[in-house]
């Protein structure tokens, strides 16, 4: 019987400027990969020095406002069975290191693609609490190739396989506005967006805080029709969010309801609901909203997951609701629901003493 052969794998990724990150990120896979190859797109620090300590396949890259031409250059570099790629500053752990290297040693040469988890936030124990999915491992010969100015992604197909690896994005850059001047640049120069494009461009309006200019463009994207299911989800709760944000409770409202012409409630949503109900001061309302949270299962099919949202927030806030009720046995039964996922949270310490006090 043949022996199983393991892959071989080339690292691919862009960079600048990342000399806080990149020795971290290139230390943690260096063991596991056959080549790193690193693509440099006008770094001014140190960057490529440390890189040097790692690789010698370092290439410059004229920056075009164009992340897709980048990643597909440094693909384009790969001599490998397969090509991973990372951000400078992703990470993985000793878990997962082991895991991959398992998944090195026994992937099957006909798999075109493997999707890992990417861990983006973490509760105070380091837990994660927002994971995505993303394609992180595919096929040389496949010539899968990225899309997109920003917010690139990358398109693949075939025989494509889910695996339970992380990616830990450990961000300690302060939010930017250069895909927003990227965006902002395409459009003087009369470029035509795409869904994606105009859903990423709400996105940016959003994180900086141009809150209108934001909902104009998530409902471009909403009214075209064409948008990923996942995306067309997400556009509604961020709107909300919007709304939210410029106390337009009522459209608030019916930017949540929205979401539920694309999938049955999810939690983020529900908690979304509970908050504005909540800001009303209708508690019989965001009660409703917060129970229903804590009876949904996380869905597995979506890449985009709140996991507060459906174990310990919801029942935080009805430990809230509650009190504002005068129900403190009930405020109590939610506490300690929250404090069973989190007990070192500081919100369920201070209701326990408040409670407590309370109940004596």
């Amino acid at each position: 019987m043949k022996e199983h052969q393991s892959i071989s794998i080339s690292l691919c990724m862009i960079v600048k400027d990342e000399e806080a990150v990149i020795k971290n990120c290139l230390s943690s896979i260096q063991e596991i990969v056959d080549e790193i190859i690193v693509v440099d797109t006008g770094s001014s620090d140190e960057t490529k020095k440390i890189i040097a300590e790692f690789t010698d396949f370092i290439y410059d890259f004229k920056w075009t406002n164009d992340f897709s031409a980048a990643r597909n250059f440094a693909f384009s570099k790969a001599k490998k069975d397969y090509i991973l790629w990372l951000d400078a500053d992703d990470i993985i752990t000793e878990e997962n290191k082991i895991k991959l290297l398992t998944l090195k040693q026994t992937l099957d040469p006909n798999i075109d693609a493997v999707s890992m988890n990417y861990h983006l936030a973490f509760d105070e124990n380091g837990n994660p609490s927002f994971i995505s999915r993303r394609n992180r491992l595919v096929k040389r010969k496949m010539n899968f190739k990225w899309f997109g100015f920003v917010h690139e992604f990358l398109e693949v197909y075939g025989n494509v396989i889910n695996s339970d690896i992380a990616i830990t994005h450990k961000n300690f850059k302060k939010t930017n506005d250069r895909n927003l001047r990227i965006y902002e640049e395409l459009l003087r120069n009369g470029k035509s967006f795409s869904p994606r494009d105009q859903y990423y461009y709400a996105n940016e309006c959003k994180d900086h805080c141009m809150y209108e200019q934001a909902i104009e463009w998530y409902q471009k994207f909403l009214d075209g029709g064409e948008g990923w299911l996942e995306d067309n989800i997400e556009a509604c709760g961020r709107m909300a969010d919007c709304y939210i944000y410029l106390k337009d409770w009522s459209n608030a409202i019916d930017s949540c309801i929205n979401s539920f012409r694309y999938h049955a409630p999810r939690g983020e949503t529900c908690c979304r609901l509970g908050f504005i109900y909540l800001q009303q001061n209708c508690i019989e309302k965001a009660i409703s909203w917060y129970k229903l949270a804590t009876e949904i299962e996380i869905p597995n099919t979506s890449p985009f997951v709140n996991k507060p949202c459906y174990t310990w927030l919801p029942h935080l806030q009805l430990c809230l609701c509650y009190s504002k009720l005068s129900k403190f046995q009930e405020a109590k039964k939610h506490n300690s629901l929250a404090a069973s996922f989190v007990p070192d949270n500081p919100h369920v310490k201070h209701n326990e003493n408040f409670l407590h006090s309370v109940l004596q």
